[in-house]
């Protein structure tokens, strides 16, 4: 018996209900049937369903209805139009660090830059500047040796080049390297915020990448922005992907140490959520 494209994406919505409300539902649901060859545009012509592994479906829903991340799931995830596998030893890339990347391409111009994204999880930061400016030369360090095997994977997939690095950047090794742009998307989640979020975060991304102790939560920003006085050139820029409640107490620490031109914007949600600075 044949079934449509559209019975079986109700299908699927159906057994996900008890686990997601109708949007998260319905967009999961699209990204399955993508996943296995079937378009949104093929469902709204009335198509039928194609041949394709309905075994490997079914783990997938049961995979979903313990909370793990559709993106775990699939293997893989899109970031600025730009596909990108992951997995638990990296964060799932998230739209808050596209506007990040965006600002720093809009702001920086065409100009050659050397570059550093410090905490580069599956390479996302790194990997997107050097494919929309070429001339620059771009570099990712992660203290963790899995997160940086898969960036180098992301890179020679998308075709980047870009130079990882092992660096634990609360004990960097001495260095004579200098940059014209510094960005990262440190940890910044407070232990005390663990009970607020969501268990297909808290139980699937890497505590390493989101969370700091209580009594420091600008433990990396003060760390990196250390680094960056004796590394960025003059006139370099820092940037920052923040937590929404610290965007006073950053903008501070960079003015403290001498930034200038320091500039807090929002995320498109209305939340503090990126800063940048200049080393005079």
């Amino acid at each position: 018996m044949t079934q449509s494209i559209q019975s079986l994406f109700n299908e699927i919505t159906e057994k996900l209900h008890p686990v997601y409300d109708d949007s998260e539902a319905n967009s999961i649901t699209r990204l399955l049937l993508e996943d296995f060859g079937m378009s949104r545009a093929q469902m709204l012509a009335g198509l039928t369903v194609p041949n394709f592994d309905r075994d490997l479906l079914d783990v997938f829903i049961k995979r979903l209805l313990k909370h793990e991340p559709v993106q775990h799931v699939l293997g893989y995830a899109y970031f600025m139009n730009r596909k990108y596998k992951v997995n638990r030893s990296v964060l799932i890339p998230r739209q808050e660090t596209e506007e990040l990347v965006d600002w720093i391409l809009t702001r920086s111009g065409q100009q050659k830059l050397t570059i550093l994204d410090i905490g580069t999880g599956s390479g996302i930061i790194p990997i997107s500047l050097k494919l929309d400016r070429p001339a620059w030369i771009v570099h990712g360090w992660d203290v963790s040796a899995e997160a940086l095997e898969l960036a180098a994977i992301n890179a020679r997939q998308l075709g980047s080049e870009v130079s990882f690095k092992k660096e634990d950047i609360l004990k960097p090794e001495y260095s004579r390297e200098k940059f014209d742009l510094i960005v990262s998307n440190p940890p910044y989640i407070r232990d005390l915020e663990k009970s607020a979020m969501a268990s297909n975060v808290l139980d699937y991304d890497p505590h390493l990448a989101l969370f700091v102790p209580d009594e420091k939560p600008l433990l990396f920003y003060e760390a990196i922005v250390t680094f960056a006085l004796d590394h960025l050139n003059p006139g370099g820029h820092l940037y920052f992907e923040i937590n929404e409640q610290f965007g006073k107490e950053v903008s501070e620490l960079l003015q403290e140490k001498g930034f200038t031109s320091i500039e807090l914007r929002q995320d498109l949600n209305g939340k503090d959520r990126m800063i940048k600075g200049m080393l005079s």
